[in-house]
């Protein structure tokens, strides 16, 4: 049975320490929807992990385009909060030439800082756009923004590392670890520029994007089915020594739930003063659209023994990054129904239900103008979803924000799809367009997966006065 998120009416009436002048940007952590940083522009960020440093975050992440998966670089952003996104630099740019260079593939940068030199080693996996010449490269920098110096193949008895989907881990005694699809855990030399010894063998086939933190003495390790970037249920291994032996215990999320329609990327340990919070990064890709449609799912795990779990799905949730305590934003909303007169449509909409129009035509269009801080609309992704171009407009009809968001999902789900960050109070204008495009994938077999229409439904439109 196909299990619906669980969605907490959230957001827009958000309190919060500093008057509504104050208030800029994100106040919680949002999943599912584009996120946006001071400068207009979305995160692009994919494949990342976050390393902490002097009470700032750094987000490392892939750089894409709209219209190609080749590599475009990776990007570094930094925040006090985890919610708020600052750009710093394309920390790996794509190369004149070679193994990182035009018409190949850099996928799920990996950042740590070494503690016998002080630099900061970032690891990838690069390849052929054709998935024909993967294996795990590094690159070397002074400063944890950048830039770093692409160094080629990490080595292992004077080879490369020939598998793709790759993570990393510090453990305490600040000893570096490569991870591999299937299970494979390197240990890294003392300057993290090669590795010593291979630590655990794969252990399965498949277990893609590998994750893996601590808590006590225990070693989670985390990965997915080879599903290409179509969503599967994510499971997870524990051992107490990371030669194992490692022990399968299950899924991650709800069974049916696909992970929250997620493929995991890394794990954030945020200490605290009162607690310790596990922050669960996951990716929910769309191709082509990987630039703007692509978003994060970042959820807080519960973590008992040898258990691990995500048992609902947040839409937006308050992380203390001072105490480490989280809770889930419920706060109370202004909506209106996709049936309310003041939203204006145009072109082929249905009415689904009482509450839900939909359209599958290139064009049509629905718009919404209202005075505050804030817009957004949930909607119903489901098997036939499309893309859906977002476009707000300020009174003076300059656009402000132009992205897109993903309609697909493997079963029906009701969920925030977009919500812009808190604005100047204003008038602002919210346009939503069908461009009759979708979310696809085709394997190395030939296979197509993705969505199988290019559906756009809204239920309901949500406004922060």
């Amino acid at each position: 049975m196909k299990l619906p998120y669980r969605s907490f009416p959230v957001l827009l009436l958000i309190c919060s320490l500093y008057s509504a002048a104050q208030e800029t940007g994100y106040q919680a952590i949002y999943s599912g929807i584009p996120w946006m940083d001071p400068q207009g522009n979305t995160v692009s960020a994919h494949g990342a992990n976050i390393i902490s440093e002097e009470n700032r975050y750094y987000l490392f992440g892939e750089r894409h385009s709209d219209t190609s998966n080749a590599f475009a670089g990776f990007n570094c952003y930094s925040s006090a909060d985890l919610y708020n996104w600052i750009f710093e630099s394309i920390a790996l740019p794509l190369q004149p030439s070679g193994k990182l260079g035009p018409n190949r593939v850099g996928e799920r940068p990996k950042v740590m800082k070494c503690p016998s030199t002080g630099e900061y080693i970032m690891y990838m996996h690069a390849d052929t756009l054709g998935y024909k010449d993967p294996f795990v490269g590094y690159a070397t920098a002074k400063e944890i923004e950048g830039p770093y110096t692409f160094h080629g193949p990490l080595l292992f008895n004077g080879k490369p590392i020939r598998k793709w989907d790759m993570g990393t881990f510090q453990d305490r005694d600040g000893k570096g670890y490569v991870l591999l699809h299937g299970g494979d855990i390197y240990r890294l030399s003392d300057d993290y520029k090669s590795i010593t010894a291979q630590v655990n063998k794969a252990m399965t086939s498949g277990f893609e994007s590998p994750a893996l933190f601590r808590k006590d003495h225990i070693y989670y390790f985390l990965g997915s089915d080879l599903t290409g970037w179509e969503r599967n249920d994510n499971y997870y291994y524990t051992a107490t020594a990371l030669n194992g032996p490692w022990i399968k215990r299950g899924y991650i999320a709800p069974k049916g739930t696909l992970t929250w329609n997620a493929q995991t990327s890394f794990v954030l340990t945020v200490p605290g003063s009162k607690q310790t919070t596990f922050m669960f990064m996951g990716d929910r890709w769309s191709f082509p659209k990987q630039a703007t449609a692509a978003t994060c799912i970042w959820q807080p795990l519960q973590v008992e023994g040898h258990s691990i779990s995500l048992p609902e799905f947040y839409e937006a949730w308050k992380l203390n990054v001072k105490t480490g305590e989280y809770a889930p934003v419920r706060s109370p909303v202004k909506t209106i129904t996709a049936g309310d007169r003041r939203i204006r449509y145009a072109g082929a909409w249905q009415r689904d239900t009482l509450n839900t129009r939909s359209a599958a035509k290139k064009g049509a269009s629905c718009s919404f103008t209202a005075k505050g801080r804030q817009l957004g609309f949930y909607g119903l992704a489901r098997p036939d979803g499309g893309y859906a171009n977002i476009i707000i407009r300020d009174k003076h009809g300059k656009i402000i924000w132009n992205t897109y968001v993903d309609m697909y999902s493997k079963y029906p789900a009701g969920v925030l799809k977009f919500l812009s960050p808190l604005l100047p109070n204003d008038t602002y204008t919210m346009t939503v367009t069908v461009p009759e495009e979708n979310w696809y994938w085709v394997e190395k077999s030939g296979r197509r997966s993705g969505s199988g229409g290019y559906t756009v439904s809204i239920q309901n439109v949500v406004v922060r006065e």
